[in-house]
C-alpha cells in the first residue's frame, strides 16, 4: 500500500473517529494531511466526517488546483495558508465542536491568547490560542489572516467559526484538537468561579521540557 492510501485510510478512520466522539457533526468541518510533494489530502466539500470512502478524499496542489478525488472543501484556501507558514506541519483539523464554537462567540479581552492555560497538556498540545477575525465562510482573506496566525501559533480560534490545530501528525492534530475542546469545557464549567490558570513560570518549564 502507498503512503497516500495510508493516509487516505487514516483520514477516514480519524474522521469517523471524531463524528462518533460527537465533535463533528453534519457536513461541518475538515481534516487535511500533506504529501511529501508538498499536495495535500483534504476532505471534500458537502462531506461528512463519519461517512467518508478513501476514494472520495480530495487531493489538490499546493496552488488549490484540484488532483484528484472529489471537490475539496471550501476551505481548503487556509489549510494551504497554514502549511505554507508551517513547515513542520503535516496534518490540520478544523471543526466546528460545541464548546470551542461557544468561545469563538464571546467577546476576549486577550484576543493574543482567547482561552486560559488550565492544564498543563492544553500548553502542550495547543499552546497560546489566538483569535482571528470573523470572516464568511469561504471568504478567500480569510487565508491572509490565518496565515499571520500560523507563523508562531500550532493552533487558533476562527471568530464565530471554530478552532484550526495544525501538527506533525494527523493523530497528533486530532489529540490536540480534543485537549482544545476539553479546555474550553472547562472553561465553561468553571464560569465566573475563581480560578487558578498556569503561572508564566509554569509554562516557561513545559515549553522547556516538551518544546512544540
Amino acid at each position: 500500500m502507498s503512503a497516500e492510501s495510508e493516509l487516505r485510510g487514516k483520514i477516514v478512520r480519524m474522521g469517523a473517529l471524531l463524528y462518533n466522539r460527537q465533535l463533528a457533526h453534519g457536513s461541518a468541518g475538515n481534516l487535511s494531511v500533506r504529501l511529501e510533494d508538498g499536495s495535500i489530502l483534504v476532505t471534500p466539500t458537502n462531506s461528512c466526517l463519519g461517512f467518508l470512502t478513501p476514494e472520495q478524499i480530495s487531493r489538490v496542489s499546493p496552488q488549490g488546483e484540484l488532483l484528484g478525488g472529489d471537490p475539496p472543501s471550501k476551505e481548503a484556501f487556509f489549510h494551504l495558508a497554514v502549511y505554507e507558514e508551517r513547515p513542520a506541519a503535516r496534518a490540520i483539523v478544523h471543526l466546528h465542536s460545541t464548546y470551542s464554537v461557544a468561545a469563538s462567540c464571546l467577546c476576549h479581552e486577550n484576543t493574543e491568547d482567547a482561552l486560559p492555560p488550565l492544564t498543563a497538556y492544553h500548553v502542550m498540545r495547543v499552546g497560546k490560542l489566538p483569535l482571528v477575525g470573523y470572516f464568511r465562510p469561504g471568504d478567500r482573506a480569510l487565508a491572509e489572516a490565518v496565515r499571520s496566525a500560523a507563523r508562531e501559533h500550532r493552533s487558533m480560534l476562527l471568530a464565530n467559526h471554530g478552532p484550526i490545530v495544525s501538527a506533525g501528525t494527523l493523530e497528533e492534530a486530532v489529540y490536540a484538537y480534543e485537549e482544545l475542546e476539553e479546555t474550553a469545557k472547562l472553561y465553561f464549567i468553571i464560569g465566573d468561579r475563581k480560578a487558578s490558570p498556569l503561572t508564566a513560570e509554569a509554562i516557561a518549564d513545559i515549553n522547556r521540557v516538551f518544546p512544540s
